[in-house]
């Protein structure tokens, strides 16, 4: 018998990775998006129903980019783009005459504090403050509110998801033009994880009946934001990299229409969960993940 999983947020980097990834697994995959070649649009609440039902895994990715500016109008698409979107397919897994067995749904290590003493786990980690804080807040209670006795619900909390795309670009792209160095005081923590061992997780945490509540998704072995980008010039085959101070960062930010927060919170997340559940990580160190995201992007000429 087919599985069949529905991916919600499909068309992104992620979503992309694990569209192609579930289809090689042997699994039937449904989509839910904005796109018309999805099976089903947002504003379809009957149409997402029909998707769901008989679905064995619902993975929920949907969310706004926030990689911009947050003014008023970003903010609100962020904050829209992400409880909507749950709170669309709670009523629609309410609906189903046979629900999906676990619901996956995306959230954030930025949920934690800015921390530089110590990890953040899922028991003793500590809640941060601010935008980013109050939307992955909210993003969470959305999801605990969807009313599903016959689905576990898992709100996965991911680090930065590195991979041929995504935030790997602008950093290769720096390390391309010599501005490779440090961000800022380059002692921020770097939580991140391999966008395979992303696909990996959740397959093991819809295996894994006991995982309940939030899970940490990031590799046990961060760095920090100097050894990120020694270790992405690395990969790349650029000698060096110029630092960029926080003041530059902070005008450079309002140039590009982006937020300094994203390379200077310190983000230290612990997968507790994963870890003592015996999940072991195909990519655990970074160099070993830039060295295998870079066999699949051209480095650059050098004199």
């Amino acid at each position: 018998m087919t599985r069949t999983v529905v991916i919600a947020g499909a068309s992104g980097f992620i979503g992309s990775y694990f569209t192609r990834r579930f289809l090689e697994e042997g699994w039937q995959v449904r989509t839910v998006g904005r796109d018309v070649s999805a099976d089903a649009q947002w504003h379809d609440d009957g149409g997402i129903t029909k998707s769901l039902d008989g679905a064995e895994l619902l993975v929920n990715l949907a969310g706004r980019s926030v990689n911009c500016r947050y003014d008023e109008r970003h903010r609100r698409e962020i904050l829209d783009s992400r409880v909507l979107t749950t709170r669309a397919l709670g009523r629609a897994v309410a609906a189903c005459a046979e629900p999906p067995r676990t619901w996956i749904n995306s959230s954030t290590g930025t949920i934690y504090r800015h921390a530089d003493d110590h990890p953040q786990s899922e028991a003793s980690g500590e809640l941060g403050t601010g935008f980013s804080v109050d939307v992955a807040r909210a993003w969470e209670d959305e999801l605990a509110a969807a009313v599903a006795p016959d689905t576990r619900k898992v709100a996965l909390r991911i680090a930065i998801v590195l991979g041929a795309g995504g935030v790997m670009s602008p950093l290769q792209n720096l390390a391309r033009l010599g501005l490779g160095g440090h961000m800022g005081p380059g002692t921020q923590k770097f939580s991140w994880i391999h966008v395979e061992d992303l696909f990996r997780v959740v397959l093991f945490v819809h295996q894994r009946a006991e995982l309940t509540g939030p899970v940490n998704a990031a590799t046990p072995y961060p760095v920090d934001n100097r050894e990120l980008m020694s270790l992405v010039r690395q990969s790349m085959g650029v000698p060096f990299g110029i630092p960029t101070p926080a003041w530059l960062l902070e005008a450079g930010a309002v140039l590009i229409r982006t937020q300094t927060e994203l390379v200077l919170k310190s983000r230290w997340v612990e997968p507790r969960k994963l870890l003592d559940a015996g999940f072991a990580f195909e990519h655990p160190t970074l160099a070993d993940a830039l060295n295998d995201i870079a066999k699949q992007v051209p480095k650059p000429s050098l004199p």
